[in-house]
């Protein structure tokens, strides 16, 4: 499947003003409901109500609905900053925490 594809079955996500994520060491990252990024918060959207955060298991869930994106984040480290941040977590294995951010 595309990541398209993927993306036409995860919920809407049209309530969300964005998702806020807390890394293990209290760092912070916004991903923003906006073009540009809303596919990532229906990935990660999608992840927290699985998954309840971001753990290995989700992390790998999460590079499989990027689909043909993961393999252009693993060939470019930077471009795809929400895929990075999955693949650092399978890599180290410490999870990180999601909040919803009503709209």
């Amino acid at each position: 499947m595309s990541f398209a594809e993927v993306l036409a079955g995860l919920p809407a996500v049209d309530h969300l003003a964005g998702i806020e994520l807390i890394g293990p060491e209290g760092e912070k990252a916004q991903i923003e409901n906006k073009p540009g990024s809303q596919g990532s918060v229906k990935v990660y959207h999608y992840l927290l109500q699985k998954y309840g955060s971001l753990d290995r298991a989700a992390a790998n869930a999460g590079l499989i609905l990027y689909a043909e994106h993961t393999l252009d984040a693993r060939a470019n480290p930077g471009k795809h900053p929400n895929i990075d941040r999955l693949l650092a977590i399978v890599a180290d294995g410490r999870p990180w925490s999601m909040r919803i951010q009503a709209a």
